[in-house]
Formats: C-alpha cells, sequence, structure tokens
C-alpha cells in the first residue's frame, strides 16, 4: 500500500474543491433543502422605453407660472382724455407655450365698485362715438410673448366722486366671446355713467 504523505493530501484536496465548485455548492444546497422548497428571488425585470406612437397626440403644453390657464394676459394702459373722449388702450400677450389664434373683438363686460354689472353697451368699432382707425376681424396669430392690442373708447359721463357710481372699476375682457374673461381695474376707471356706449377695435398684432 501507497502512503501518501499528509501535505500532499491536503493538496489534492483542495485541487478537488477548487475543481467542483459548483457541483459542491449544489450538493450542499440539497443536503440542506432536500425538497427544494426555499424560495429563490425572482429576477428584476428589465426597464425599457416604450416606443414612440407616431400617431399619438404631443404632450399638452402648460403656461408658466403667473399665466392664466387660457395661455393669455390682458393688460390696459393709461386712459386718455381729450374733450369729453376717453380711449384706453388694451393689450393680448400671448404668456403661454404655444400659439394664440385671434380675429375679431374683444368681448368686454363692465362692471361698477359692487361689481354689479352696468348697463353698457359693447360696440364692435368706435362709432358712433367717434371716428378712429379700425382694422375690423381678421385674423391674427400670436406667437408665445408676442401681443395684440385693442382700443377702448367712450364719452365721459357724470359720475358721483363720493360713491364711484357711474364708474367702470371692473372690466371684464376676453379673446373672443366664449373665452374666458380676466378681470382689470384700469387706473381711474371708466367713467361711462350708467348707461352708455363703449367702442371698441378689432385685435391687431403689436408690431415692434
Amino acid at each position: 500500500m501507497t502512503v501518501i504523505p499528509v501535505r500532499h493530501g491536503l493538496i489534492l484536496a483542495a485541487v478537488a474543491v477548487l475543481t467542483t465548485g459548483c457541483g459542491l455548492a449544489a450538493e450542499l444546497d440539497r443536503e440542506a433543502d432536500p425538497g427544494r422548497t426555499a424560495t429563490r428571488a425572482a429576477p428584476e425585470p428589465s426597464v425599457t422605453a416604450a416606443p414612440m406612437d407616431p400617431q399619438a397626440e404631443p404632450p399638452v403644453a402648460t403656461a408658466p407660472q403667473g399665466c392664466p390657464a387660457t395661455g393669455v394676459k390682458v393688460s390696459t394702459g393709461m386712459v386718455n382724455a381729450a374733450m369729453g373722449l376717453r380711449s384706453i388702450p388694451v393689450t393680448l400677450t400671448n404668456c403661454g407655450a404655444r400659439e394664440q389664434r385671434l380675429n375679431g373683438y374683444p368681448d368686454v363686460r363692465v362692471r361698477d365698485v359692487n361689481r354689479e354689472r352696468m348697463d353698457v353697451t359693447v360696440l364692435k368699432g368706435a362709432g358712433p362715438i367717434t371716428t378712429l382707425d379700425d382694422p375690423g376681424a381678421h385674423p391674427v396669430t400670436l406667437k408665445p410673448g408676442e401681443s395684440a392690442r385693442s382700443v377702448f373708447v367712450w364719452r365721459y359721463s357724470a359720475v358721483d366722486a363720493a360713491t364711484q357710481r357711474g364708474s367702470g372699476v371692473y372690466v371684464e375682457i376676453g379673446p373672443a366671446a366664449g373665452v374666458a374673461r380676466q378681470t382689470v381695474e384700469p387706473e381711474g376707471g371708466l367713467d361711462i355713467g350708467e348707461t352708455g356706449m363703449l367702442g371698441t377695435t378689432a385685435w391687431q398684432k403689436v408690431v415692434d
């Protein structure tokens, strides 16, 4: 019988372990759990981006902070007065992320200091109040940041300075009928009286 030195035997055992690697691990697994009842963790599913549908609508752009949901913002300038005739410029600015299209005259409501609607006839055009250049209804396209302008005109009518009766303190202005209006407070108000007429010009693009 051949006797193998202890050191040589240990080396052979180590080699056997290294060469059987996976088989040994599997065997130990079987001994610890003969019925293979242990639950193995499921592999994490791979995540891939869904392909873009060329027919799908692009995401809806949202208006920047401070811009109304309609994507437009209305503002008024200073009231100009001359011999009883009043006028005020009204500017509509595209503050959103998409083009805005106009075609016609602003939609207007005039309210008093108590926010009650005043009996004011809103005209498309300046006559018969005065003679004023009016481009008439025509298509206007506003890119983001661009503006359009209308001019409001009226004749002065008696206003009670103490109660502001007869003064249009709040003016609701929309791009067109059926579109949400915004409330502005022109400095000094519209001294249009309890009954009166308000002329408007059609929206016209502001050119720098």
